[in-house]
């Protein structure tokens, strides 16, 4: 076994500039990544549009403008529920502000930090606080909200783009490929493509599912609003692994000061634990697994590397992206073990081979009773 020190210096520069050109082109490749993504998902739209004789840049206009409808009818109901619990919602407020005053003094009772700590006084510097700090809240948001529109209408852009030059971006990949191994080359792109719609379209049912599960549950727990829990929960599980313990804890949270009984915010608690337990051993492998085929290490590296390079973003994105490149890894030579790293065939036919050994042994020992 020999290590070329020269090979692993250039293999360790390229991770670290391509890690850097991640971190810098930021602001352009997020909103590319999705409109590549929501591509994938839509192209069936845009194909049927066409071949029912509709123009190019027509039927790529129809296919964003019922992916805008949808999203927005969503956006819409999330809206009117939040409106119609505007009243719960400042009682939560108000109940949360009294929990922490009554933390702070009686943790203060028992260490005694500071002498004759006021419940009333600590409640006027609490809200003293938020006044003060809400200009900054409101600057920031301000900001915020001014990047995410920039980032939508380019997002949208790229998406309109990637429509209507399909075919020229197609041809233009194929350019890539030797002259011997054109078959194999498109067959690569198509599998990427696929890759891509069949984790959008499973994580797409798999939020309807999840969100009516979720939805039936709190509505017969006696939750306020259950649409709203069930279905944001489901949303957010488009996160791997953080997405669906965040999504518990908010309606959780609300019904332990929403209500009385400490026995609400524990069936809510146990009504999320069956649904992830449903979802992680059920429902996601046969919806999404199949589709994505990405081992728990690699899906967690990529849920650590995103969330490091674009935030939530990368969270998101970083998981469908992994499944893309052990596509591209398993067409070339050089880079199978970095597909076997990714994928979960390799890991799967290790749990075989240990099935076979204890049916083995189970045989050997029958036989000899």
């Amino acid at each position: 076994m020999n290590v070329s020190f020269q090979k692993s210096f250039f293999i360790l520069a390229f991770l670290a500039l391509f890690i850097a050109f991640l971190v810098v082109g930021k602001p352009i490749l997020v909103p590319l990544g999705i409109a590549l993504l929501l591509a994938f998902i839509l192209y069936p739209v845009h194909k049927k549009l066409t071949s029912w004789g509709v123009g190019n840049i027509l039927a790529g206009f129809l296919s964003i403008l019922l992916m805008i409808i949808i999203i927005s009818g969503g956006l819409t109901f999330f809206s009117a529920e939040i409106i119609a619990l505007s009243d719960e919602i400042s009682n939560f407020g108000a109940k949360l502000s009294s929990l922490y005053t009554d933390v702070i003094i009686y943790i203060n009772q028992n260490v005694s930090f500071v002498d004759q700590l006021d419940e009333d006084e600590l409640l006027n510097d609490l809200t003293s606080w938020l006044k003060d700090s809400a200009g900054t809240v409101l600057g920031g948001t301000f900001n915020s909200t001014a990047s995410f529109l920039t980032g939508m209408i380019t997002m949208f852009i790229y998406l309109f783009l990637f429509l209507i030059f399909n075919k020229g971006l197609v041809r233009a990949f194929m350019k890539f490929s030797p002259a011997d191994k054109k078959e194999q080359f498109f067959t690569m792109l198509k599998n990427i493509q696929q890759v891509g719609q069949k984790y959008l379209s499973g994580m797409l049912i798999l939020i309807l599912i999840l969100g009516t599960l979720n939805s039936i549950g709190l509505w017969i727990i006696g939750i306020d609003s259950p649409l709203l829990f069930g279905f944001l929960a489901a949303s957010l599980s488009i996160i791997p692994y953080i997405g669906t313990t965040l999504g518990a804890t908010i309606p959780v949270l609300y019904a332990f000061m929403s209500h009385d009984q400490l026995w609400v915010p524990f069936a809510v608690a146990m009504l999320f634990w069956f649904v992830q337990l449903l979802e992680g051993n059920f429902l996601n492998p046969k919806i999404v697994g199949s589709s994505v085929n990405v081992n728990a290490f690699a899906a967690i590296l990529s849920l650590i590397i995103g969330a490091s390079v674009w935030g939530v973003a990368g969270m998101v994105l970083f998981l469908p992206f992994a499944a893309m490149l052990k596509v591209i890894c398993k067409e070339y030579e050089s880079l199978e073990p970095v597909g076997m790293l990714i994928g979960n065939d390799n890991f799967e036919e290790n749990k075989k081979n240990k099935k076979g050994l204890f049916k083995k042994l189970k045989e050997k020992l029958t036989s000899k009773t």
